[in-house]
């Protein structure tokens, strides 16, 4: 199943993204991002469906929420889709 990793600096951020989407209708999960993806040590993923990573831009960037990276996963691989 094919689904998005939105990176956050820290889990509170991650939160805060996720009270976004929520309000928005988007539903999410949070968790720890995988070491192999980012270099920063306290970094969080906010996982989303692949059908709503246009409306959940929409929803961060609404309320001034900005992702430091964005990974589309398949198959256990990660493919960064935008810086």
């Amino acid at each position: 199943m094919e689904h998005y990793l939105i990176i956050a600096r820290s889990v509170t951020y991650a939160q805060r993204m996720q009270r976004a989407l929520a309000r928005s209708g988007i539903r999410s999960r949070i968790f720890r991002a995988p070491r192999d993806l980012t270099d920063r040590g306290c970094a969080y993923a906010v996982q989303i469906a692949d059908s709503d990573l246009t409306a959940a831009l929409t929803a961060l960037h609404r309320e001034s929420l900005d992702p430091v990276q964005i990974f589309l996963t398949q198959r256990g691989t990660f493919r960064e889709v935008r810086p």
